[in-house]
């Protein structure tokens, strides 16, 4: 298995903004509708069937990035590619000051 990219959260916004990627949030329901990423994709870990996926560079996400790397590894047994993860989830991407959707 070729190793997890770890997008910062800088470089995910950039990606983003620029349409390279498309973000696949991994967690619950119930924090994705608490706080989440704009355009991301729900497909919570505890569902994840790596084979339903929506087209395109997938970048996975979490709260902190260990259900992400947790999705990631899944997904690398099915034979799916996937781009990488957002390194430090979601916590990270607040910390840096991005916005986050609430509600």
């Amino acid at each position: 298995m070729t190793e997890l990219r770890n997008f910062s959260p800088a470089e995910l916004a950039d990606a983003l903004a620029r349409l390279e990627v498309v973000l696949v949030d991994v967690r619950e329901p119930d924090e994705y509708r608490n706080a989440r990423i704009e355009g991301a994709v729900l497909r919570p870990l505890s569902r994840f069937d790596p084979t339903d996926l929506p087209p395109g560079e997938i970048v996975l996400q979490c709260g902190v990035g260990k259900r992400s790397a947790t999705a990631a590894a899944l997904c690398a047994q099915a034979g799916v590619k996937v781009a990488g993860h957002l390194a430090g989830g979601i916590t990270a991407w607040a910390g840096a000051g991005l916005p986050i959707q609430r509600g």
